[in-house]
């Protein structure tokens, strides 16, 4: 489990694919401190489990599910990825929870400076936004965002100048893709009133309604 709160941003510095799969070498600092493998290193929003270490990098394998699922098979060498730890008992929770199990990928549509934020809107498939409303959060490359206007197959965030320098966002440009993971919260609750799905008053109460 995740915050979507990015500790830093690492480097691609080597990359080798498999029949069905991708070994990714990831330069970085911050996130190696208390990092062992087996561990759980959100990568642009993926929980993917460091399978080596040194003391300037980590190593992840990618599977073919997340490959389809992603825009990791999508890097090249040289690429930042947006990285965090996993969450410990002690950890500030200053974004939302996040799972690093991505529903699926959006393409940014535009990107425009509104004062000292960037306004990105993002398109993504219509059932996906079935899981977002107006002012709820959202993992956008593992980043921790909050909804501002919502269509049926496009959002849009605002990403102030403290994001915009210590994450990858900002380096996006129309027609690039993002991973996007909708608020496990909110999946529960569609998952609840989905069609054909009865609720009854003693169900509010008892889900604290």
């Amino acid at each position: 489990m995740f915050t979507g709160i990015v500790e830093e941003m690492g480097t691609l510095n080597a990359q080798t694919s498999g029949e069905k799969s991708v070994h990714l070498t990831v330069q970085a600092h911050t996130v190696l401190n208390g990092t062992n493998i087996g561990d759980s290193i959100a990568t642009n929003g993926v929980c993917l489990t460091v399978v080596q270490k040194t003391s300037d990098s980590i190593t992840v394998d990618v599977m073919h599910e997340t490959l389809k699922n992603t825009n990791l098979g999508s890097l090249k060498v040289g690429d930042s990825l947006n990285l965090e730890r996993a969450l410990t008992p002690a950890s500030r929770m200053g974004g939302h929870f996040v799972t690093g199990h991505v529903d699926g990928v959006g393409v940014i549509q535009e990107t425009a400076q509104d004062g000292i934020a960037w306004r990105i809107t993002i398109e993504l498939a219509e059932a996906l936004t079935q899981s977002i409303i107006p002012k709820g959060s959202i993992a956008v490359d593992g980043i921790s965002l909050t909804v501002v206007d919502l269509t049926k197959t496009t959002f849009t965030v605002s990403i102030i100048p403290h994001t915009q320098d210590v994450t990858t966002l900002l380096s996006k440009e129309a027609g690039d893709t993002v991973n996007i993971e909708t608020d496990m919260i909110g999946k529960y609750v569609a998952k609840m009133v989905s069609p054909g799905t009865e609720i009854s008053q003693d169900d509010l109460k008892k889900w604290g309604y």
